[in-house]
Parts: C-alpha cells; sequence; structure tokens
C-alpha cells in the first residue's frame, strides 16, 4: 500500500509516480490542506436542521485515506499515471467504489490547491496576456498542440472526428502555451478531437498574447499569425523531386 511516509524516502519514486520531488510535494501540502479544510467546511453546512446523532464523533469505519499527505499523494499519483480505478485502488488498499468516490471529492480540491499557488493555465484565450502579465516573467513562450490517445468510439462517425491521420490512432487535443523560462503552462485550450490541426485548434482557442512576446511554434502552426514582437518557427524546406 502507498503512503507519503515510505514515499518521502524514495524520491526517484515519488518523482516517477506524482511527478512532483519532495521539495515540491512539501511546497504544495500546506495549500492542499487548506483546501482540504475550505471543501469539508463547504460540505458541512447544513440546508436543514440536521437529525439527532446516533453515533458518537469519531466512531465507525476509519477512512483509507487518513492524512492530508496520503490524499495529496493518492490525487497526484492518479493524475500523473491516470491509472484504472481498480488499479489506483489496489495501490492504496481500497475498493474499486471507494476510489472512485475519493478521485471525485480530491480533484476539485486540486484544483484549488493549486489555484491559491497560482499555477493554475489560463482557459479563455482573451485573458492569456492579462495572466501572463501578472507572473512578471520575460514573455518567451512555446505554443504546440498535444495529443491523449483514447479509447476507440464505437460509433463510425466519432470514429472520424477523433482519429489522427498522423498517428493512425484515435485522440483528443489541446493547445497549450508554455513560458521556456519557468516551464509553466500558461494556457490550455478547450479539447477537441484529434482530427483538428494543431493551427485550427489554435484559431479556435483565440489566444491573445502580449504585443512584447517572443513566440515560438512548429510547422504544425504554419500560416499561424498572432500579433507578437518576434514568432520564431522553422522553415519548410523544398524535397528535392526525383528525376
Amino acid at each position: 500500500m502507498l503512503t507519503y511516509e515510505i514515499l518521502k524516502k524514495k524520491p526517484k519514486k515519488l518523482l516517477a509516480l506524482t511527478g512532483l520531488a519532495r521539495r515540491e510535494f512539501d511546497e504544495l501540502l500546506p495549500v492542499f490542506a487548506k483546501a482540504l479544510v475550505a471543501a469539508k467546511t463547504k460540505k458541512a453546512k447544513p440546508k436543514r436542521k440536521p437529525k439527532k446523532r446516533q453515533r458518537a464523533p469519531g466512531g465507525g469505519r476509519k477512512p483509507s485515506l487518513r492524512s492530508a499527505e496520503d490524499k495529496l499523494l493518492f490525487i497526484l499519483v492518479y493524475t500523473k499515471t491516470y491509472a484504472l480505478q481498480v488499479v489506483q485502488g489496489q495501490l492504496f488498499g481500497m475498493s474499486q467504489s471507494s476510489a472512485n468516490a475519493w478521485i471525485h471529492g480530491l480533484l476539485p480540491v486540486l484544483t484549488a490547491a493549486l489555484d491559491m499557488l497560482g499555477v493554475m493555465p489560463e482557459r479563455d484565450g482573451a485573458q492569456a496576456a492579462q495572466r501572463e502579465r501578472r507572473h512578471r516573467e520575460a514573455s518567451d513562450l512555446i505554443v504546440d498542440g498535444v495529443e491523449r490517445r483514447r479509447q476507440r468510439p464505437k460509433d463510425a462517425k466519432m470514429q472520424t472526428i477523433h482519429y489522427s491521420g498522423k498517428k493512425k490512432g484515435h485522440f483528443d487535443k489541446n493547445v497549450v502555451v508554455v513560458n521556456t523560462a519557468s516551464k509553466r503552462v500558461s494556457f490550455l485550450s478547450k479539447t477537441l478531437p484529434g482530427s483538428v490541426h494543431d493551427k485550427a485548434l489554435a484559431d479556435h482557442a483565440d489566444i491573445h498574447f502580449s504585443k512584447a512576446a517572443t513566440l515560438r511554434s512548429d510547422l504544425g502552426f504554419l500560416g499561424y499569425a498572432p500579433a507578437v514582437r518576434v514568432h520564431l518557427q522553422p522553415k519548410k524546406t523544398r524535397t528535392a523531386k526525383l528525376a
């Protein structure tokens, strides 16, 4: 059974399973604990007069994840590995149904904690430049399309929509903007099917960049021309025609 008490002594395994070094985990932990308390307080507000308590406080079955450290470890392992719920439950000594409940309960808490730290990416393209300026970092950015393989849809029409001819599989796709200095993801677009071209996805996201920004992209964004100071892009080479 995975616990933080064990993994904190094995930094390589902690990094592999969560994507965070111990220093980064310990930096996120107090904010996550604060978000846990806020979520519990919000949930505890009764909508109507509570019934008379039948059991003493602290009674009943004890939760599988007792500490804030183990709750954070649980949800980070899930978001990093995206394991099947039955596998996630096996790793943390619980049933599949319990894993499902913990996942749905802790994902909003993790989102709130990352938002408190100011590391959540902007989702509205019109606000991207404003969010980037608030971080006061060098405006050297990379824009790129990212794909995640998904289960092959049963419906023939949906198969065509999600099929990526380039990688011969079914995918969901997003466009991300990353700051080259801090490696921070500053923008994440809405999810579209894998058949959508990178440039078309960027046009759909309508990302607003700072006019002083340096933007870097690959040939998947050929023809993409946002209003920035410099747009660095490799040139397409002409292939020699065979005689």
